[in-house]
């Protein structure tokens, strides 16, 4: 992620507060104040100008964020064209499959959940659209990560680390890069509980004509069910499949 040169303050104490008004869900002026260590003064100023620009609203003396944000990820969310493109496929991975569908793309090294189908069996996930997750610790992000170019994948280690999430996550550069290595060869790339404790995931990148990652579709399920040849094989070629669909899908329209 690129730097700013001459950064603004005001606009970074802005991000800061909106950061942290919907990190808490909907705060008041003190609480900020306390959380962030900016006067009382300062964070009331921000948020009344915010309100008045209708990015937040108050409630009593809670501030939380405006629905002018929901319209902005509509719009943001409708820009990426696999999304229009890859609902239909991960709808229909969902139905088969019965588990849960996703579609993925990267963001500031970090990955975004752009769409999700829910099948029969699916289970409820923390993971819901617009949440933003560590590539390493997902299947969905290493596969992504498998192809992008080898000093992209070191920057965004370099800005995010390799923080485990459970006891399974791929923690090094060298295990790293070893099963990205392997995610190439196989075509898709495994989620062996690697970020949530009891789930597993079948992910396979989005790749158009051009050689460009565009994100990743996946098939997610409690491990019980996601093992031997489901996991191996059955799940895998659908989810390739979807993948292939999509990516072609994207390169001519």
């Amino acid at each position: 992620m690129g730097r700013a040169k001459n950064p603004v303050k005001a606009v970074e104490t802005t991000a800061t507060i909106l950061k942290k008004v919907a990190e808490l869900d909907g705060a008041g002026v003190t609480e900020l104040s306390n959380h962030l260590d900016i006067t009382k003064g300062t964070v009331h100023n921000h948020l009344t100008t915010l309100e008045e620009h209708e990015l937040v609203v108050k409630d009593g003396n809670q501030f939380r964020l405006g629905l002018r944000f929901f319209q902005f990820g509509e719009q943001i969310k409708n820009q990426h064209k696999i999304y229009e493109v890859g609902m239909p496929e991960v709808d229909k991975l969902a139905e088969e499959t019965g588990e849960l569908g996703n579609i993925l793309v990267e963001e500031h090294g970090r990955g975004i959940y752009l769409y999700r189908a829910e099948g029969e069996n699916a289970l409820s996930l923390d993971t819901g659209i617009g949440s933003r997750v560590y590539l390493h610790q997902t299947g969905l992000g290493k596969a992504i990560l498998a192809h992008m170019p080898k000093d992209r994948v070191e920057a965004i280690i370099d800005e995010h680390g390799l923080e485990p999430s459970t006891t399974h996550t791929v923690s090094t550069r060298e295990e790293l890069f070893d099963d990205l290595e392997r995610i190439r060869e196989q075509g898709y790339a495994l989620d062996m509980e690697e970020r949530a404790e009891g789930i597993r995931c079948v992910a396979a990148p989005v790749i158009t004509n051009d050689g460009t990652v565009r994100g990743a579709v996946s098939v997610a399920g409690p491990a019980s069910r996601m093992r031997d040849d489901h996991l191996e094989s059955t799940v895998p070629d659908m989810v390739m499949r979807a993948a292939n669909v999509i990516s072609i899908n994207l390169s001519y329209s």
